[in-house]
């Protein structure tokens, strides 16, 4: 990323309700990356696997998948569109009142790529913690695609919370907390 988002200084997301009830979380920048690089570090389980997510299964257009990622969310997903090396979105946990859709749209910029990631389908009380969340997982992806390692994610998730919460416009709600603990290793992040 073209901004030192581990200061603290620059937040790349935002947080809406939307239409139906819903709400969504979405990150936005530019990475000093061509598209295709950037493309593999968001298909390729092994670059899944340095800052994001172990998935296994089949990550073809039309293919069911699991992931276990580093917030500590596990669960099944559906590959809904593959466009190399510019859309890709993912349905996760189809079928089920928990839903939602990731969408990533790619865009190249010279030698650097224009990201875009938008997670659709959220309850309204957890988007602070999502907000948090995604923002601590796009950093890490850029640590990832400069060769470094990645941040110590829920410590990151923790110092982000508020910022996201303030974005929200109240505290999140405690259904969120209580999620937000069990993704905290049974810590409260506070």
């Amino acid at each position: 990323m073209t901004n030192s988002l581990r200061s603290g200084e620059h937040f790349v997301g935002s947080i809406r309700r939307l239409d139906d009830g819903k709400g969504s979380a979405r990150m936005e920048d530019i990475y000093d990356t061509d598209a295709e690089d950037l493309w593999s570090a968001l298909t390729d389980p092994i670059r899944l696997a340095r800052w994001v997510a172990v998935v296994e299964g089949d990550l073809r257009l039309g293919g069911r998948f699991h992931g276990r990622f580093t917030s500590g969310y596990e669960g099944s997903g559906r590959v809904d569109i593959c466009d190399a090396p510019r859309r890709l979105r993912v349905t996760m946990d189809p079928d089920s009142p928990e839903e939602t859709v990731i969408e990533a749209w790619l865009t190249a910029i010279g030698d650097q790529t224009h990201l875009v990631v938008e997670e659709r389908g959220l309850p309204i009380d957890e988007l602070a913690a999502h907000g948090a969340g995604w923002q601590a997982h796009v950093e890490d992806l850029a640590a990832h695609v400069a060769g470094r390692q990645p941040g110590e994610w829920r410590g990151r998730w923790a110092q982000l919370r508020p910022t996201y919460e303030e974005m929200a416009g109240r505290r999140t709600g405690e259904r969120a907390v209580r999620r937000a603990t069990k993704l905290a290793g049974g810590r409260r992040p506070d």
